[in-house]
């Protein structure tokens, strides 16, 4: 069933992709009609967060964040398919790297470099920094359940040679590449929503007490690495930017827990900035009113 779904579906977003720029975000509010009007895709999910997140905004203040967030999120969708055939110089057109001098600062070090991001603005066209910088990038990615779209989306997040590493598999290929001397730039998505049983640190996020993911932190530490925070912007409809901020270039000798609390102040003031950017769709909150595990660290 997997593999029909796949096939019925694949031409037609191989169709999408090669639509004109114009016709892609015009086909883009045709979807987000579709998606928020007729079929509500996560409003539920979407409308808890914001109402969570944000108790002093009005229901009008809400709305408004709600729907641009959908028009963006469309928007990104057919982006992220636009990307089975855009070319380097489009994409290098449409996603900029600015102040690259701050992360060949870093890469003056000779060590490896976590980037710490967040899903915000665009995160599926930052592929396009390894045409702004002259080291080798690895993208962590986790695994889709229908194997015929995996191998699809990493073929998309693949297309120009950049190395990826599936989730499960992050700490013992980083380990490796550190015993035999390989020096790299590792891309970790970070804001998930760690399982309770993995959840050893919880801190504020958005003003919610919740399990943070800390391996960036604790991978930085144990091999010696620099960490930056990739700052993502909206510049307009399908124009982005994007800078490399230094959290630290020395992780062992941050105190604990230093590097996950920047990288979260960071990228929430993004998101109160401009929080229709964000992907309000998954359950960042889920674990709020959890029992915390013994032995946890709660700040």
């Amino acid at each position: 069933m997997q593999l029909l779904v796949y096939r019925l579906v694949y031409p037609i977003l191989w169709v999408i992709s090669k639509l004109p720029w114009p016709l892609l975000y015009i086909f883009s509010t045709s979807v987000y009609i579709l998606v928020y009007y007729v079929i509500g895709y996560r409003r539920k999910i979407v409308d808890e967060n914001l109402n969570l997140v944000f108790p002093k905004k009005s229901k009008k203040e809400i709305k408004k964040i709600r729907q641009d967030f959908y028009k963006h999120m469309c928007d990104m969708f057919l982006e992220m398919v636009k990307s089975l055939s855009i070319s380097e110089k489009e994409i290098t057109k449409r996603f900029k790297i600015i102040d690259p001098h701050i992360f060949n600062e870093l890469q003056s070090k000779n060590k490896s470099i976590i980037v710490l991001m967040g899903h915000y603005a665009s995160y599926e066209w930052a592929i396009a920094a390894q045409f702004a910088i002259s080291f080798p990038i690895v993208a962590v990615y986790k695994k889709i359940k229908n194997k015929h779209f995996d191998q699809l989306v990493r073929r998309i997040r693949s297309r120009f040679d950049n190395r990826l590493i599936h989730s499960h598999n992050v700490i013992k290929e980083i380990t490796r590449d550190k015993v035999v001397g390989k020096i790299f730039s590792y891309g970790l998505l970070s804001d998930q929503s760690p399982r309770l049983k993995n959840a050893l640190y919880w801190t504020n996020f958005m003003g919610i007490k919740i399990p943070v993911i800390t391996g960036g932190e604790v991978l930085s530490k144990r091999l010696d690495m620099a960490v930056a925070y990739l700052k993502v912007e909206k510049v307009k409809r399908g124009f982005y930017q994007a800078k490399f901020i230094t959290i630290t270039e020395d992780a062992k000798s941050c105190k604990d827990h230093y590097i996950t609390k920047t990288y979260i102040k960071m990228l929430e003031e993004q998101i109160k900035n401009k929080p229709e950017h964000y992907l309000w769709t998954h359950k960042r909150w889920k674990h709020r009113n959890a029992s915390i595990p013994k032995g946890a660290i709660v700040d």
